[in-house]
This record gives structure tokens, C-alpha cells and sequence, in this order.
């Protein structure tokens, strides 16, 4: 396939996809994913582009966005877990946040964190924090790097097909999904919502008993 340019706004990342290739695609993903404001996942879509345009190689971008995903999302991981949770309680009482209340909300997340972890990575946002949440609130690591590593390999496979396949009309899609990804959010916490009151009426028949 011959060369082409990255459309609309992805062709910002183009000098950096020249010049560095691969180790910009996972410099950045890792980056993002442990909190800092960096494009990771449009450049994971800009080379995806270069690599249906024939100037990398789409085995080669999905391979490393998954690693630099993983990677990244543990380092957040390992944050929270080490420091999290006493930044939490220290400034949390301001909000709210008591011992308690983190303490229920540990068990919940490690009943069902395991959707969350895998389904925050499609939500900006939530992609960046999920891995500081999940460490703070001390989720089993080995629960987490599955669930982690699960929704890494999804959001990879869908956005480096959607660059690869769709060329020049990638911006277009990519903004359509940017729009409703409000709605994926608002799902996840109807989601979220709906599991706490079913475990709350769980606990409530069982201590009827």
C-alpha cells in the first residue's frame, strides 16, 4: 500500500512516528497509563495508520501497545498500592472518604473490580486512573493483571484495526466514538450501581435470617 498522511489531528504525532517508530507508540501508551497526560491512545491509532499505510508493522504496534498498556497500568498498580491508600485517608476525610468507607469499598472492588479494570480502558479518564484505583484499594495483583491485561489486549485489537483499516477516514470515527464515550462512562456506573444494591439486598436478606 503506498504512503500517506495521518489524517486531521493524528497528523500532529507524525515527526514523532518518523523518528522514533515503535518506541513512541510505547513510550507514550506507558506514560498515559500510569496518570500522565500524554496521547497514548492516539498514537497508538496514528501508527496503526503508518502500518495500514505500509510504514510499520501492525503485528509489531499491537504487540508492543499491549506490553506498554500492561506495563503502564502496573506502575500505576504499584502506586497506589505503596502509597495510595494513606494519600486517600489523608486528604480523603475532606470529601467523605473514612476508613470505613474504603474498607467496603475494597470488597467490592474485589468482587467485581475485575469488569471495571477490563472495561475503564475504553473510557478517558478512567484508562489513566484504573490502575492507581485498583493498587490503592489493594485488588489481588494477580486478579488484576488479568482483567488488566484482558482489557489491554481489547482496546488494542479495536483501535489498532480501526487505524489500520479505515485510513483517511479514521479522524471521522474516532471523534463518533470520542462523542459517546460519555455513554460507555454512564454505563459503567449504572453497571457499578447496579451491583452494590444487589450486594446490599444480599446482606440485608441474609441478616433477616
Amino acid at each position: 500500500m503506498s504512503a500517506q498522511p495521518l489524517p486531521g489531528l493524528l497528523a500532529q504525532l507524525a515527526p514523532v512516528l518518523d523518528h522514533y517508530g515503535y518506541l513512541a507508540v510505547g513510550s507514550f501508551i506507558t506514560l498515559e497509563d500510569f496518570g500522565i497526560p500524554v496521547p497514548g491512545e492516539t498514537i497508538l491509532i496514528a501508527a496503526a495508520v503508518y502500518a495500514g499505510a505500509g510504514r510499520l508493522n501492525i503485528v509489531a504496534v499491537g504487540l508492543v501497545a499491549v506490553l506498554a498498556a500492561v506495563a503502564g497500568d502496573n506502575i500505576g498498580y504499584a502506586v497506589g498500592f505503596f502509597g495510595g491508600r494513606a494519600l486517600v485517608l489523608r486528604f480523603g476525610k475532606y470529601v467523605g472518604i473514612t476508613s470505613q468507607r474504603l474498607d467496603k469499598a475494597e470488597g467490592f472492588f474485589d468482587r467485581y473490580g475485575g469488569v471495571v479494570v477490563a472495561g475503564a480502558r475504553f473510557v478517558e479518564g478512567l484508562r489513566q486512573a484504573n490502575g492507581i484505583v485498583a493498587g490503592t484499594i489493594r485488588m489481588p495483583w494477580p486478579r488484576f493483571v488479568i482483567f488488566n491485561t484482558l482489557g489491554a489486549v481489547l482496546w488494542v485489537g479495536a483501535w489498532a484495526s480501526a487505524g489500520y483499516l479505515a485510513g483517511d477516514h479514521i479522524t471521522a470515527i474516532y471523534s463518533t466514538v470520542s462523542r459517546y464515550s460519555l455513554y460507555l462512562l454512564i454505563a459503567l456506573a449504572v453497571v457499578v450501581a447496579a451491583l452494590i444494591i444487589r450486594a446490599a439486598v444480599r446482606r440485608h436478606r441474609h441478616a433477616r435470617r
